[in-house]
């Protein structure tokens, strides 16, 4: 080695072994010097290969993205709908129910496919998931406990209409009742009533649980029996709207000929008369008489003594001092004053003039009685006996002045009595019952068996 070389710095000191014959052996690993080609070009194919899918994997989350977003304003229109459908007073039917679970099916469709297709965690679509099972349930629900009852109430008022029809027919094969047209008063007091007849919730919804309802003639329209529907507002003592039907069939189908607005109505003792409303001016003891052709007030005057303000209402129903009833003699007015201590006070009104006609003092405390209501003369009182029956047990004859006492059953929809109207056109009931309109049919005794 030239001097030079033998200077320069070792590459590297490896352990050697003296032999037998005095020569040093060693062991040394050269590196592969030559360019690695295969591992490049399959690091170039991978690295295609990955390219590729990167496309792929990103056209996919591009189109999810705009699906995610088509259907992230999908479930805000749904559950726009669904707080509607708790808000409104509207029937919806079985329909409208199976219309939003297919649209909330196939959005979880897609959710459980982006789920599957994207790896790892993504807690967008986690959460747009848990919106899509919460919407499922909501309207599960909605149809099961919807805050208008309507489908299950439907089902159960079928199912207890069949009932009654075949209850009726049966009745009326083994037990016939003497007939008394309407306007003859020559029978005796009622014998029986007949099951309630549901005719449908009131216009407003099931909020609007106070209010009154019945049927009515108008000197306009001679023989024609028209209807007339009139909730109080959701407080249970403003009457603010009514509608007047000129049908039956109209009533059903929710077609009214006229809806007005009144101003300063109080409590359920509306009653119609010859084309006109009579109801209690809120919060005076005033009578108001409304025309119904044209909503104007045409009178108002106080019945004199009166108690007001919510003093002696019925029992379970407030704001309702002043009650309005009409049978085949005209227009009558029950209420309580200071000086009967509460006791129920019957006074015919002349309907014209709104002037008390005559006046009787009974001894039945008023906020003992849940409703009451006239016929020929005579004064009927209810009272509550649970949630479903209600009894009418005591009487007050105007002709005799006598009392009696009296257990006639009344079965109810629901738990609370609202107003009871008579109509003499048809000799029935017109009960308000929690919002619902409930009819009746009345049999009475001969006036031999008085």
């Amino acid at each position: 080695l030239s001097p030079l070389r033998s200077f320069l710095p070792p590459f590297t000191n490896v352990t050697g072994v003296v032999d037998d014959h005095g020569m040093c052996q060693c062991s040394v690993y050269l590196p592969d010097t030559t360019f690695p080609v295969q591992k490049v070009e399959n690091l170039e194919i991978l690295a295609k290969q990955l390219s590729a899918k990167f496309d792929s994997e990103l056209s996919k989350v591009r189109q999810y993205t705009q699906l995610i977003a088509l259907y992230e304003e999908k479930i805000r229109n749904v559950t726009i709908r669904i707080e509607h459908m708790e808000k409104s007073s509207i029937t919806y039917t079985s329909l409208d129910f199976e219309l939003i679970r297919l649209e909330i099916t196939e959005m979880e469709r897609l959710i459980t496919q982006l789920k599957t297709s994207l790896t790892g965690s993504n807690v967008f679509v986690e959460q747009l998931y848990v919106e899509i099972k919460n919407l499922s349930v909501m309207v599960n629900e909605l149809e099961l406990l919807d805050k208008n009852n309507i489908l299950a109430v439907r089902r159960e008022v079928a199912s207890l209409r069949a009932k009654l029809q075949e209850c009726e027919k049966d009745r009326n094969q083994t037990v016939k009742h003497p007939y008394f047209p309407p306007g003859n008063c020559g029978h005796g007091p009622i014998m029986n009533i007949s099951q309630p007849y549901v005719i449908q919730l009131n216009w407003r919804g099931f909020s609007y649980k106070y209010g009154a309802w019945g049927t009515y003639s108008s000197p306009l329209n001679p023989g024609k029996q028209m209807y007339w529907v009139a909730p109080l507002n959701t407080d249970g003592r403003y009457l603010e709207y009514y509608r007047l039907h000129d049908s039956y069939d109209d009533l059903l189908l929710f077609r009214y000929s006229r809806q007005y607005q009144v101003l300063y109505g109080e409590g359920s003792g509306t009653a119609m008369y010859n084309n006109y409303m009579y109801y209690n001016v809120h919060g005076s003891r005033d009578m108001g008489k409304i025309d119904l052709a044209t909503n104007k007030l045409e009178l108002r005057k106080t019945l004199p003594n009166a108690v007001s303000n919510n003093r002696f209402s019925y029992a379970g129903v407030a704001w309702q001092d002043i009650d309005f009833a009409v049978d085949e003699s005209g227009l009558w007015v029950i209420y309580s004053t200071e000086a009967s201590q509460g006791n129920i006070v019957i006074s015919r009104i002349n309907e014209t003039s709104l002037n008390v006609i005559n006046t009787w003092q009974t001894k039945q405390y008023k906020p003992a009685v849940s409703n009451a209501f006239i016929i020929c003369g005579v004064l009927y009182a209810t009272r509550p006996l649970n949630t479903r029956k209600e009894e009418i047990f005591y009487s007050f004859d105007t002709s005799t002045g006598e009392e009696g006492k009296l257990s006639i059953i009344l079965d109810k929809v629901l738990e609370t009595i609202q107003s009871i109207n008579y109509s003499p056109i048809d000799r029935r009931l017109y009960v308000y019952n929690d919002g619902y309109l409930v009819r009746y049919n009345l049999n009475f005794a001969p006036q031999l068996l008085v």
